[in-house]
């Protein structure tokens, strides 16, 4: 009885034994499990800490590309000169990314593009406006470059535009030459640098010849051409820094700067002479024409521009009363012929 009971509680302890066994082998195993799931989470979060760092470090790189062609933009903009504003493209371009070289150019001479370089054609809105040619561009910073290069030609576009706007603002569209307002604004710059250099500086007043019969004859269109192409002699027969401008009606005026009375009268001779041998063909009709020019000069006519205007037109009243198609300087005249 004693054994059996012995044996029993021999059996007993190792069931239960076993038991303890199979709860602590469960018990660790799913401390295992807690653990692996504990490690699976934590490489979770560090993969998802990685991506979004990846993902922040992308961002910042593109926001600094952005930022970097809004600044690009910005610079140019506050320019309207082109060659200013492709400086500071080829500033930023080297600041950027690695290149060797960079020029603007309007046209290809021969549609030839110089050895070892490439070319961008500086478009917007499928208008052509120039090229860039470049070299030295790694392959890394090519589509770089593209973005870069689509961005100045936009800014590039706007400068543009704005000086087609100014240009079509201060000339006149029949005869090309500048506004009367514009000009005059022009002219009083120019009296006040005269002044403050005491330099000479002339100013020529002329007429068209006999310019209402142009018009009652063969109608104001031919009138028309007539003023054209008087503007054509004037903006070919004064340098780059003469001011040519439409005074009114069929009068135009012009500045010539660092020039003096003699001086001014070689380009009035000049000019009315190109304007004589000229024959327009207006329609149906050739017509030949004459001018008329009165000339003032500062500082010995005048010192203000509203008495350089008032005795240039005087000396050009007393061409027009000599028989027209001359020249007349300011002094060349009596006085009593003003009365």
């Amino acid at each position: 009885m004693l054994v059996t009971l012995i044996i029993l509680t021999v059996v007993f302890i190792g069931v239960v034994f076993y038991l303890a066994q199979v709860v602590v082998m469960q018990l660790e195993q799913r401390a295992d499990e807690e653990v692996l799931r504990s490690k699976q989470s934590y490489q979770d979060i560090i993969d998802r800490k990685m991506k979004a760092m990846a993902e922040k470090g992308r961002l910042e790189k593109e926001a600094a590309q952005i930022f970097t062609l809004y600044e690009i933009t910005k610079e140019i903009t506050l320019h309207f000169d082109e060659q200013e504003a492709f400086d500071i493209f080829s500033r930023k371009l080297k600041e950027n990314i690695t290149i060797e070289s960079c020029q603007i150019a309007e046209d290809l001479e021969g549609g030839k593009v110089p050895p070892d370089h490439a070319v961008f054609v500086l478009k917007s809105r499928e208008k052509k406006l120039g090229y860039l040619l470049y070299k030295g561009v790694p392959e890394k910073d090519k589509e770089k470059f593209v973005i870069l290069a689509h961005q100045f030609a936009l800014a590039y576009r706007r400068i543009k535009l704005y000086k087609e706007v100014e240009t079509l603002a201060i000339t006149d569209a029949l005869t090309g030459t500048y506004t009367r307002r514009y000009f005059l604004e022009r002219f009083e710059e120019e009296v006040r640098r005269a002044q403050a250099r005491k330099t000479r500086l002339s100013f020529l007043m002329l007429d068209v010849d006999h310019f209402k019969k142009v018009n009652d004859q063969y109608g104001h269109l031919a009138g028309d051409e007539v003023l054209k192409q008087v503007g054509v002699v004037l903006r070919e027969g004064v340098r780059e820094i003469d001011i040519a401008g439409r005074y009114g009606g069929e009068e135009f005026c012009v500045v010539l700067p660092d020039t003096d009375g003699q001086g001014a009268l070689l380009v009035a001779e000049r000019i009315r002479k190109a304007v004589e041998a000229r024959t327009i063909k207006a329609y149906d009709a050739s017509l030949r024409i004459t001018i008329s020019i009165g000339i003032s000069s500062f500082p010995s006519d005048g010192k203000q521009l509203e008495e350089l205007i008032d005795k240039a037109d005087w000396s050009l009243y007393r061409a027009k009363s000599q028989g027209r198609n001359r020249v007349v300087v300011f002094g060349t005249y009596k006085d009593e012929d003003r009365k």
